[in-house]
């Protein structure tokens, strides 16, 4: 091989890398801070999607984020997934495509923005991140705020299912005494002192950590908690055993999938949660007065 032709091979292998890195560093960040949604708002591939109710939504937005109420759009009947056929009509019809970087954001409950969040990557869409602050948690930011309802122009998402990302029932059930199983509801539901369905108390060998550990709430608004302060959170957590997690309805449980992920723990949600296997006679149940 020549010098010149040396020299042209490194010089493609960096460009090559520094294209690489460049692409790697403009990934959605899992936990999206103010000031890179500032730096991105305005690139063709940010999708902003406001998760609060509709009426939340007209009072004051995020400028261009589009409105998709929670309740309406990512749950049918006993708080379960819709099917892939309406998770895709869902997503084309509010602008996102296998290219957008979909930011996520509510009230500062971070649960509902994290279900979706979560929903986007079992239908095989990790380019997604979720808003460090709850709607109007930012002071000081240059984010814009609009009342304009946005209509988003069609794109084509295609689903890629990763069942990985998915736990049912018939899992759970095999999956007791073999992975860890954490529960996402606050302590009284863990218990077994209050429950939103029919039976009391939570899966066995579950342990208690509930998704509002994962922010702190302020009068000025609520923020996700720091990475280095939710690590010792979690730090009982073996990494060697995969994780179920679980709550009422896959909320709470997918707020705890987004943190424990980031952490470099592999979780599953059980979508049908405690308001499906607290309503069947057939599995087992226990009753605990364990507090975390």
């Amino acid at each position: 091989m020549t010098y010149k032709n040396t020299i042209s091979k490194w010089f493609f292998l960096l460009l090559f890398s520094s294209l690489f890195f460049s692409l790697q560093a403009d990934n959605t960040p899992a936990i999206v801070s103010t000031k890179w949604l500032s730096e991105h708002i305005d690139s063709p591939n940010t999708v902003v999607v406001d998760l609060r109710e509709e009426s939340a939504y007209r009072v004051g937005h995020i400028k261009g984020a589009v409105s998709m109420p929670v309740m309406k759009t990512l749950f049918v009947g006993e708080y379960m997934m819709p099917g892939l056929n309406e998770l895709k009509e869902l997503f084309s019809n509010a602008g996102i495509d296998n290219k957008s970087q979909v930011v996520v954001y509510d009230d500062g409950t971070f649960m509902w923005a994290a279900r979706l969040y979560w929903v986007l990557e079992v239908m095989g869409h990790n380019e997604v991140g979720l808003l460090e602050v709850g709607y109007k948690g930012w002071k000081n930011t240059n984010l814009p705020i609009s009342t304009v309802v946005v209509t988003p122009k069609r794109k084509e998402f295609v689903p890629r299912v990763d069942n990985s990302k998915l736990e049912t029932k018939l899992s759970t059930l095999m999956g007791i005494g073999k992975k860890t199983i954490i529960d996402g509801r606050k302590n009284p539901h863990y218990t077994g002192k209050k429950s939103l369905a029919k039976r009391f108390g939570h899966i066995p060998t579950a342990q208690n950590y509930a998704c509002t550990q994962n922010y702190e709430v302020s009068a000025s608004g609520n923020k996700m908690r720091d990475l280095k302060e939710l690590e010792l959170l979690y730090k009982d957590i073996p990494k060697d055993k995969e994780i179920i997690l679980y709550c009422d309805g896959g909320a709470e449980a997918a707020l705890n999938y987004i943190v424990l992920q980031e952490l470099g723990y592999k979780a599953a949600v059980y979508d049908g949660s405690w308001f499906e296997w607290g309503n069947d006679d057939d599995v087992p149940v226990s009753v605990s007065t364990e507090k975390k």
